[in-house]
């Protein structure tokens, strides 16, 4: 028997699974998915997007990268792990507490690095970075179902755009800490402790916002639908559930674009932001960075919400542009690594040295820009494949866990 590939249209039976009530009222609701979809943004804004900026300066802030590196070996071993149950976390225990429960790992992250300034002590910062692991995987399945569950089925890709910016936005702005509290102190290799303070600062209000986070069931789209229908599961029914996984041919075909996800953050954050630049010009270099995630994530989102009329030409020709554009941005990589295959680069580069300096930032800028890029496009491929909020936590957090194999 033949098995289409077609991903179902907007608006189709596919996607009109939940129950509907009289449409709300205009402007702006706490109960609807552009709210709690900005909420989640802010979130993560806070978190993940102070731990990218931290991690962004290459060696968590040190200047000897061992530290950061054993901690993060110990991040992704969890995270491998937790990344496949943190679905059948968020179904037993609902967004808020999920999302509660990984944020608070976060600070704690960045706590151990403020010990670590002082004591040189490695066991903090991998324990840390082992509960991290841990909290990531809890806290990115909560928000993957939310951001692909909640948006309207046609805006599903302007929703994921609102939520990589607010996002990214906290890369930008992590960026800047590192770089004015750091102006100063061009010879230093490791970041002071206001950095960290800040940081940690940021992300323990992203877990105080977590309580502002409603139960699916309380969401309604404009239309007056259900953005979810919500029957929290046993431990049992979640077991066969992610085993089930394993066995689903379309999140077996998403495992080259699993695989592909985040492995390069180390390279890029340790290798190239962390080797080739000044203290100072690596906290400038984040706010860049994220910054075109901001830009790549909103120009991928209008496409495939508004590019073409059929939803699968969006995704092809979106899948097109992300192979070119890519192989164009990581071949400028290949270029500039061979410059240094040693691994060493004695003469640092400072963002006052103008043409020096300019060819290595647009390869940096490149790689936040592709990565937004790359990860909107997996988002929305994975919200078309259901509408299901239970379905779509444990389908990101799948994608998260194979990719964490290769960090």
């Amino acid at each position: 028997m033949a098995v289409s590939t077609e991903l179902p249209e907007a608006g189709s039976p596919q996607e009109q699974e939940q129950g509907t009530e009289a449409p709300p009222g205009p402007g702006l609701r706490y109960n609807s998915p552009l709210v709690q979809v900005s909420l989640i943004g802010l979130v993560c804004f806070c978190c993940p997007g102070m731990f990218n900026a931290l991690s962004g300066l290459g060696g968590g802030g040190q200047f000897d990268h061992t530290t950061a590196d054993n901690a993060n070996t110990a991040l992704y071993a969890c995270f491998a792990i937790f990344g496949v149950l943190g679905g059948a976390a968020h179904n037993l225990l609902g967004p808020r507490l999920t999302l509660l429960l990984g944020s608070l790992t976060y600070p704690l992250y960045a706590a151990s690095f403020l010990y670590y300034n002082h004591r040189k002590s490695q066991t903090f910062p991998i324990i840390a970075g082992a509960l991290l692991g841990a909290g990531a995987g809890l806290l990115w399945a909560a928000q993957g179902a939310i951001m692909t569950s909640y948006p309207p089925p046609n805006r599903r890709g302007s929703y994921i755009s609102l939520f990589w910016c607010l996002f990214n936005l906290g890369g930008v702005l992590g960026g800047l800490l590192p770089f004015s509290f750091n102006y100063a102190r061009t010879d230093a290799g490791s970041v002071n402790d206001a950095t960290y303070g800040a940081f940690i600062g940021f992300m323990l209000l992203g877990a105080a916002l977590t309580f502002l986070v409603l139960p699916p069931a309380r969401i309604v789209r404009d239309d007056g639908t259900r953005a979810t229908r919500v029957t929290y599961s046993s431990v049992s029914t979640e077991g066969w559930e992610i085993l089930k996984l394993f066995t689903n041919w379309r999140m077996l075909l998403i495992l080259p674009a699993a695989w592909a996800s985040n492995f390069f953050y180390t390279y890029q954050f340790n290798n190239v932001n962390g080797l080739l630049f000044t203290l100072r010009t690596k906290g400038l270099n984040n706010v860049f960075y994220w910054g075109a995630q901001m830009i790549g994530s909103a120009g991928i989102g209008y496409f495939l919400d508004f590019g073409f009329a059929s939803r699968r030409k969006r995704g092809l020709m979106g899948v097109a542009a992300v192979a070119l554009l890519g192989t164009a941005i990581w071949a400028g990589g290949l270029a500039n690594q061979l410059r240094y295959l040693d691994g060493e680069f004695p003469d640092k580069i400072d963002f006052k040295e103008g043409r020096r300096y300019a060819g290595p930032f647009l390869l940096y800028f490149s790689y936040g820009l592709m990565d937004a890029i790359f990860q909107s496009l997996i988002y929305w491929i994975i919200g078309a494949l259901a509408n299901d909020s239970q379905i779509l936590s444990r389908y990101s957090p799948y994608r998260l866990s194979i990719y964490d194999q290769f960090n």
